[in-house]
């Protein structure tokens, strides 16, 4: 196996993992009160000492709960914009689908990825205050960013090596 198959099988690998992390986080969005009623379940369980002792925590996600709980009911369409947030998630993963096919040619999606990544932090450090989201929330919703980021510029020099080993004429076998 030549160097340059070998890392367009590392990117295809790495490519696949992110784009399933991206659909399973979108997922979660069509299911958003029964998985926040899990969670309440857990965490705002008042014998949970760990979690309750935890800074607001449990507060958190009890008044978000509840929140949901009462905007559903009252006015349940308000749920189709998070199912848009799903079927987002999922088109976002389909537009890797070319690099997955063709790493080079279609770099630019890697670098589009990268860029959304780096925009989830200041979406989250200026709109989450704007929203009420506590600091150690968007800290999580930045993490996404971050997380995302690092397969992302991992394939990205996958990706430049490729190139530049094509463009040298890379050696037939790699041992």
């Amino acid at each position: 196996m030549t160097e340059i198959q070998r890392l367009k099988q590392r990117v295809k690998i790495v490519l696949c993992l992110f784009m399933i992390g991206v659909v399973l986080s979108g997922l979660t969005a069509f299911s958003l009160e029964w998985e926040l009623y899990i969670l309440f379940r857990w965490i705002g369980n008042p014998n949970n000492q760990f979690i309750t002792s935890a800074s607001g925590l449990a507060d958190w996600i009890t008044h978000v709960y509840r929140a949901l709980q009462v905007t559903y009911r009252q006015y349940p369409f308000i749920a189709y914009g998070t199912d848009w947030l799903a079927f987002a998630h999922i088109v976002i993963a389909i537009a890797f689908w070319g690099p997955l096919k063709d790493p080079v040619r279609n770099r630019w999606v890697i670098e589009f990825g990268l860029i959304t990544c780096v925009l989830v932090l200041p979406l989250a450090l200026i709109m989450g205050p704007l929203r009420g989201i506590p600091f150690f929330w968007r800290l999580i919703d930045c993490s996404f960013g971050v997380v995302g980021f690092i397969p992302l510029w991992w394939c990205r020099n996958m990706v430049l090596r490729i190139e530049k080993l094509a463009s040298t004429g890379a050696p037939a076998a790699v041992s």
